[in-house]
C-alpha cells in the first residue's frame, strides 16, 4: 500500500498530462515515504498542487507583531482581516479600478469627480488652498432658451407711434420675446455628504443673460420716443455666493445646525406666494427630531436687479429695503401626512427718498401713481403653510395676514394702516398616470383708497408653482395699466397678485390695489416616463375696483377678467432633468372688466402667449 500510494506522487511531479512511461520506485522509497513533509495531508495538498488547496484547508496564521512604540497606535492582528477579500487604497475609486465604469468629465450619468461622485485627489490641484481628505468639487451647468411669440394691450406713444395717423388709446399688440441664460455653477464642499451635512461650503453661480424684444408701438421698451421698438440687451449676474459652514450635529441622526451668508436662494412658502428669490443675507438654519422638525432664522438686504434681464445687480448700492424671515416646519402634524409650517416676516422698506430710473429710462420709484411722492413702510406677513396628503388628496395651502403701516399713502398723502389678507389652495387627485386639480386663491383688494387704511395684499417677491404657473397667460404676462398710471402694471411677470407696482424686480410694494380672486381647474397626463401634457383652466376676478374706479376716473368698472386657458407639453428624452423640451400656449378671453379697462378697434379679441423653452443641465 505504501508503493501505491507513492506513485501518484510521482506521476504528478513528472507530469500526467504527457503520460510517460511510469519509472520504477526509487531504491529509497522508504525514505521518501517517511519524511517529514508526507506525514500530513495538507502539507501534500499545499505542496504538490501549487496554488491550489482543498476545501477546509486553512493555513496557519503567522506570529503576531509587537513594536515598542510609545504613543502610537498598535495595528490590528493578522487575524483581524478576512482571507477572502483584497483591500483597495481608495474606496471611491474601486468601481473605476474593477473596470466597470470609466469616468468622462463631460458625463452627467456616471460618477464623475466633477460632480462631486468622489472627492478631490489634492496632489493634482496643489494650488486649492484646501486640507486634509473629503473635499468635493460639484459643477453645474444650465442653459435656459425661450422663444416666446404674445399679445397683451400696448398703448399707442404719447409723442409718436411707429404708425403714423393712428388715433386709438390702444395700438397692435403683437410682440416677441427671445432670452438666452447661461448659469454656471461651482461648489467646494469638505464633509462625507452621502449621509451627513458638508462641514463647509464654498458656492458660487453666475448667470449671464441676452434678451431681445421686438414690439409694434414706441414708448415700451424706451422712454425716449425716437428710440425704435426693439431692443437687444445682456447682463451678467450673480446669482450665489456664499459661504455655509456646518455649526454643529445635535443628535446620532445628525440633525444639524448651520450658517449661511452671502448670496443665497430662499423661499418662503412651498409654492413661492411671498418672497422667493436669490438675495443678499444671513441665514442660520437646522433640524431636529430626525429631520421632522425644521427652522430657518434669516435677514436679507435686496439686492438691485438688472431691468431687463432681472438677475441680481452687484455694481449698484442695494437697496433700502430689509426683510427679517422665521419660519419653522413640522412634519406629520396636523396629520400624518402633512407639513405644517408657521412663518413671520417683516419687511421695513426705508426708500421714502430715493428716485430710482431703471434702464430704459422709466421711474421705478417711486411709482407714477397718485402724488408721486416717496414711500416707506413696515409690515408684518404672519402666515400658515401646508404641503403634503390627507389620504388620496394631495394638499398644498397658504394662508397670509398683512399687518403694518404705510408712512405715505398715494391717495390721501397721509399716513396709513396696512390690514391685507390672502388665501390660496390647491388640491389635487392620482388616478394612475393621472393627476386632477382644483385651485383657489383671494388677495384682498382695498375697498376704499381715501380712507386711512390699506386693504390690499401683495407680496414682497412672488414667484408662484401654482394654477398653471408660467404656462399661465395672466401669470407669464406683465399688463399694462394704461390711462391711470404712467409706467405702472396690473400685474407683474411671473406673478399672480393685481398689485399696481413699476416693476416686480425694481418697484415697491402696493397695498392700493384691486385684489385677487382666481378659481381654477387643471390636469397632468404622464403619457410616457418621458412625456407629460398639462391643462389648465382659470377664471380670474378683481376682488374690489374700487382702486381702478379712482385711477381711472370711472363710476364702475366690472370685476371679471376673463377665462386663461392654457396647455403645455414637457419631453424629458432622457427621463432625466438634464435635458427638457416644453411648449405652451395660452389665451386670455377678456371678461367685463378687462375690456373695460383696455377697450380696442377689435372689441372682444382674445390674447394669447406661446413659449418654447428648452433647459439643458449639466
Amino acid at each position: 500500500m505504501a508503493l501505491l500510494s507513492l506513485l501518484p506522487l510521482v506521476a504528478a511531479i513528472s507530469g500526467a498530462d504527457a503520460q510517460p512511461p511510469v519509472p520504477p520506485p526509487p531504491d529509497n522509497w522508504q525514505d521518501v515515504i517517511a519524511a517529514p513533509e508526507h506525514q500530513s495531508e495538507a502539507d501534500a495538498d499545499e505542496q504538490l498542487i501549487d496554488g491550489r488547496r482543498r476545501p477546509g484547508f486553512e493555513r496557519e496564521l503567522p506570529d503576531r507583531v509587537t513594536q515598542d512604540n510609545p504613543g502610537a497606535v498598535r495595528a490590528p492582528p493578522p487575524e483581524a482581516f478576512p482571507v477572502d477579500q483584497v483591500p483597495v487604497p481608495d474606496r471611491w475609486r474601486l468601481i473605476e479600478s474593477l473596470g466597470v465604469v470609466k469616468e468622462r468629465w463631460f458625463d452627467p450619468y456616471n460618477q464623475n469627480t466633477l460632480k462631486g461622485d468622489r472627492p478631490i485627489n489634492r496632489d493634482k490641484v496643489k494650488w486649492l488652498p484646501i486640507h486634509h481628505d473629503d473635499w468635493f468639487f460639484v459643477a453645474s451647468a444650465v442653459s435656459d432658451t425661450v422663444l416666446e411669440p404674445r399679445t397683451f394691450p400696448i398703448p399707442v406713444g404719447v409723442q409718436t407711434t411707429e404708425r403714423p395717423g393712428s388715433l386709438d388709446v390702444f395700438g397692435k399688440d403683437a410682440s416677441f420675446v427671445f432670452s438666452q441664460t447661461v448659469i454656471l455653477g461651482a461648489s467646494l464642499v469638505k464633509g462625507s455628504t452621502a449621509f451627513k451635512p458638508p462641514e463647509i461650503e464654498y458656492r458660487v453661480a453666475l448667470a449671464f443673460n441676452v434678451n431681445h424684444v421686438d414690439v409694434p408701438e414706441r414708448r415700451v421698451l424706451f422712454v425716449e420716443p425716437s428710440k425704435r421698438s426693439r431692443r437687444t440687451d445682456h447682463f451678467l449676474g450673480v446669482q450665489e455666493l456664499f459661504v455655509d459652514y456646518h455649526l454643529a450635529n445635535t443628535s446620532d441622526r445628525y440633525d444639524f445646525r448651520s450658517l449661511r451668508v452671502g448670496i443665497q436662494p430662499m423661499q418662503s412658502d412651498f409654492r413661492g406666494f411671498l418672497f422667493n428669490d436669490q438675495q443678499l443675507g444671513i441665514r442660520l438654519f437646522g433640524n431636529r427630531d430626525n429631520n421632522r422638525f425644521q427652522f430657518n432664522l434669516a435677514a436679507f438686504w435686496r439686492l438691485e436687479k438688472d431691468t431687463n434681464s432681472g438677475l441680481n445687480s452687484v455694481v449698484q448700492r442695494p437697496r433700502d429695503d430689509f426683510i427679517f424671515l422665521a419660519n419653522v416646519y413640522r412634519q406629520d402634524f396636523l396629520i400624518p401626512g402633512l407639513t405644517s409650517q408657521i412663518t413671520a416676516v417683516y419687511n421695513m422698506n426705508r426708500e421714502k427718498g430715493d428716485v430710482e430710473i431703471d434702464d430704459n429710462g422709466f421711474p421705478v420709484r417711486p411709482a407714477l401713481l397718485g402724488d408721486l411722492r416717496g414711500r416707506a413702510y413696515d409690515v408684518v406677513y404672519l402666515g400658515y403653510n401646508a404641503d403634503g396628503r390627507i389620504g388620496r388628496l394631495n394638499l398644498t395651502a397658504s394662508v397670509y395676514g398683512a399687518l403694518g403701516e404705510d408712512r405715505n399713502s398715494f391717495f390721501t398723502s397721509r399716513k396709513a394702516e396696512i390690514r391685507a389678507f390672502f388665501a390660496a389652495g390647491e388640491l389635487s387627485y392620482d388616478i394612475d398616470w393621472m393627476r386632477f386639480r382644483l385651485s383657489g386663491l383671494y388677495a384682498s383688494g382695498d375697498k376704499d383708497p381715501y380712507d386711512d387704511t390699506e386693504t390690499g395684499f401683495d407680496a414682497i417677491f412672488e414667484n408662484p408653482v401654482f394654477a398653471g404657473a408660467d404656462t399661465s397667460y395672466w401669470i407669464r404676462q406683465t399688463i399694462p395699466f394704461a390711462g391711470g398710471g404712467r409706467v405702472i402694471a396690473i400685474n407683474g411677470r411671473n406673478g399672480i397678485l393685481n398689485s399696481l407696482r413699476s416693476s416686480k424686480e425694481q418697484g415697491q410694494s402696493n397695498f392700493n390695489n384691486p385684489g385677487t380672486m382666481l378659481v381654477g381647474a387643471g390636469a397632468d397626463f404622464d403619457l410616457t416616463p418621458t412625456t407629460r401634457l398639462s391643462a389648465n383652466a382659470n377664471h380670474l376676478w378683481f376682488q374690489n375696483t374700487a382702486t381702478l374706479q379712482a385711477l381711472r376716473v370711472e363710476g364702475s368698472i366690472p370685476k371679471s377678467i376673463g377665462w386663461d386657458l392654457s396647455a403645455a407639453a414637457i419631453w424629458r428624452p432622457k427621463a432625466t432633468q438634464n435635458i427638457v423640451f416644453r411648449l405652451s400656449a395660452a389665451t386670455l378671453l377678456p371678461g367685463k372688466g378687462f375690456r373695460d379697462l383696455f377697450d380696442n378697434s377689435q372689441r372682444h379679441r382674445n390674447y394669447y402667449s406661446v413659449l418654447a423653452n428648452v433647459i439643458l443641465s449639466y
